[in-house]
């Protein structure tokens, strides 16, 4: 399946949809967060991990009191700077937790394009983790190397699935949520390969 058509087909999701599909590739995403809290030392990876569960239950109860800007202030701070640490592992921290924070954007102002944005922050990581690790190994990492990659294929493909579920999933209720979250961890692995 191609990116085209994957992204096509996530614009062609609704709201909640599209809020559903954003979570569940932070679920793939924010181990990456939690690896490299735990080499540096640097940010909370539970606290990211509970904000993203609020973000599950405002998605399943739009209606509740949950306060996201609270949420959004907590998680800011626990955003790494690129300048800061000198190890790879932070641009997928980076990403995971700019991710969030876009899905609770996307949330407070009903807005579908930060969802979209959490898929295309989701490939982005993947290619770059496939550039780094090309150059460390001395190939040449154009855009054609990149996009054939196993890796850049597989996160299409589990993309593509993801939207599938998403698609078949009828009403969202927590029970279709928490299969969804299950179905995206499945593999046992985060966006870029690392074991969960």
């Amino acid at each position: 399946m191609t990116k085209a058509n994957n992204f096509q087909r996530i614009r062609e999701l609704n709201y909640l949809q599209k809020a559903v599909l954003a979570s569940a590739l932070i679920e793939r995403m924010l181990p990456n967060y939690g690896l490299f809290s735990e080499a540096t030392g640097f940010g909370d990876e539970t606290l990211l991990r509970s904000s993203l569960n609020v973000c599950w239950e405002k998605i399943l109860l739009p209606k509740s009191k949950i306060d996201l800007e609270k949420q959004v202030e907590k998680i800011e701070p626990n955003v790494p700077e690129l300048a800061d640490f000198d190890m790879f592992g932070t641009y997928p921290a980076i990403d995971a937790a700019t991710s969030l924070l876009s899905l609770m954007h996307g949330l407070m102002a009903q807005d579908e394009q930060e969802f979209i944005s959490v898929s295309k922050i989701s490939q982005a990581t993947v290619a770059r983790f496939i550039e780094y690790q090309m150059t460390v190994e001395g190939e040449v990492a154009d855009n054609k190397a990149v996009r054939e990659h196993p890796l850049m294929q597989y996160e299409i493909e589990v993309l593509g699935e993801l939207i599938d579920f998403v698609e078949n999933m009828g009403r969202i209720t927590s029970e279709s949520v928490k299969a969804l979250k299950k179905f995206a961890l499945e593999d046992g692995q985060t966006n870029i390969g690392l074991a969960l």
